[in-house]
């Protein structure tokens, strides 16, 4: 395989497949088959997922809530999302640990880095949850936060289109799929791939993105045996 440790950012959103909210047991079965399949073959995965499906903190001004309260209801809602899949993992025989930025010993394990890294060598899936335990922080930061800590090769960022375009391909005929692009590309052109706190991150550190689309079967798979899948940012 051309990776040996990865950190897989899904979005929340992407859960609830075609439903309106929460998460679809459908699409969740179909990521649970997809992560296997890498796992299988010996890659150490790592997973942050967002929570947007469930509640967003960034949301939270419109309905009267504080912004620093927001933000926690959103990792807590990470943090379901979190166990949804580790479940689901579990029933496919893959072991997982749950590992959460807030201390919530009931249901998951603090994290702690070395730990995480300890459960990535022995084959564990680690997901995880709760963001960077920080308000004000997005899913998006975790990820870049987390990949640098534990030494990952890269960041695949699984989404419904299948890469980076020069504009929303969805409202957008014309717009045109780019296969790769540099962290100054990225920047000139102004184009959404993370939020900056989350880019810089990578490109301080030399980290790689890779944006993919994650519904498509075998996408994953194919991506880390070094098939051309999606966008590369570099």
């Amino acid at each position: 395989m051309k990776y040996k440790r990865i950190l897989l950012k899904l979005s929340g959103e992407a859960l609830m497949g075609d439903q309106q909210y929460g998460i679809d047991p459908q699409r969740l079965e179909q990521y649970a088959q997809e992560i296997k399949k890498v796992v299988d073959q010996g890659l150490e995965l790592a997973i942050v997922i967002g929570g947007g499906n469930i509640f967003r903190g960034m949301q939270a001004d419109r309905i009267g809530i504080d912004r620093v309260q927001g933000d926690h209801m959103g990792m807590l809602a990470t943090v379901i999302n979190g166990m949804a899949l580790q479940s689901a993992l579990e029933g496919l025989g893959v072991y997982t640990r749950l590992l959460s930025g807030i201390q919530m010993d009931k249901v998951c394990e603090p994290y702690i880095r070395r730990r995480a890294v300890r459960h990535l060598e022995k084959g564990r899936v680690v997901i995880f949850g709760a963001g960077t335990g920080n308000p004000f922080f997005t899913t998006d930061s975790a990820a870049s936060l987390r990949a640098i800590e534990i030494e990952a090769d890269v960041v695949l960022k699984g989404t419904r289109v299948d890469g980076i375009y020069t504009a929303d391909p969805e409202k957008d005929p014309n717009a045109e799929k780019m296969d790769a692009l540099s962290f100054d590309e990225v920047m000139a052109r102004n184009l959404k791939v993370m939020d900056m706190t989350a880019f810089t991150l990578c490109q301080e550190n030399g980290l790689p993105i890779i944006v993919f689309d994650m519904n498509k079967a075998d996408n994953l798979r194919k991506l880390v045996e070094g098939e051309n899948i999606g966008t590369v940012v570099s």
